[in-house]
């Protein structure tokens, strides 16, 4: 008996290259970047897009009902209906943009070196 290879598993589909095609018209429409942040600006979250990468975190339980607290809150108080992933997305966003502002002085470095 003869299994896939890898290769052949995770290919693309005619389907994928059909939104790749369209990804690619729409580049064109995008609004240019500013020098700014051609040359390493502000990081922005990449927001509500379609994502090719898929990381797997473990949390605490508590960690967990912190962060969908978060997003409740984000609901209720501000009429932001987020999902947990893009939560995530904007605070990762946040903390690499602070270190690359801040350097040895960024929250990062300091909530690590404390541990």
């Amino acid at each position: 008996m003869s299994l896939p290879a890898a290769d052949d598993l995770f290919r693309p589909t005619a389907e994928d290259l059909g939104a790749a095609d369209k990804a690619m018209r729409a580049v064109p429409d995008a609004p240019e970047e500013s020098a700014d942040e051609a040359q390493g600006g502000p990081r922005k979250p990449s927001g509500r897009v379609r994502h090719d990468e898929k990381m797997t975190v473990y949390v605490t339980s508590d960690e967990l009902l912190d962060l969908e607290h978060t997003r409740l809150s984000l609901r209720r108080s501000h009429g932001l209906a987020v999902d947990r992933g893009r939560l995530v997305r904007e605070a990762i966003s946040l903390v690499l943009a602070d270190f690359e502002e801040h350097g040895d002085d960024s929250v990062l470095v300091r909530r690590l070196t404390a541990e």
